[in-house]
């Protein structure tokens, strides 16, 4: 089992239950196909550098996840059929890039309480 994150970006023209149905529809062929979420994160609407088919903002949202490799053609190519995903970018965590992942979740957890 590799670990891996995944952030995407939403249409920001998509309703709140658009945008949970989304998620929540990525999430679920991750679990489907053997993964183990480890955490997700909201980033909200966001600016974005450059305009991507002409929106100038998105809904961020990021995945953490440990799944066999096997698993990310066929997850990419779900993102890539969404007319609701403008992008998305998924990376191999190193044991370096797993353990500030774990930092920065600790971290967030502290401030927010």
């Amino acid at each position: 089992m590799n670990h891996y994150e995944t952030v995407f970006i939403l249409n920001p023209v998509l309703s709140d239950s658009q945008i949970e149905e989304t998620v929540k529809k990525f999430e679920d062929f991750l679990i489907k196909n053997g993964a183990k979420m480890v955490a997700k994160e909201n980033w909200g609407l966001k600016k974005l550098a450059y305009a991507i088919q002409h929106k100038k903002s998105g809904f961020y949202h990021l995945f953490e996840f440990t799944a066999p490799g096997e698993i990310l053609t066929p997850y990419e190519q779900e993102f890539s059929r969404d007319e609701r995903i403008m992008r998305f970018l998924t990376v191999k965590l190193d044991k370096h890039a797993v353990a500030w992942a774990e930092k920065r979740r600790t971290r967030l957890k502290t401030a927010k309480a």
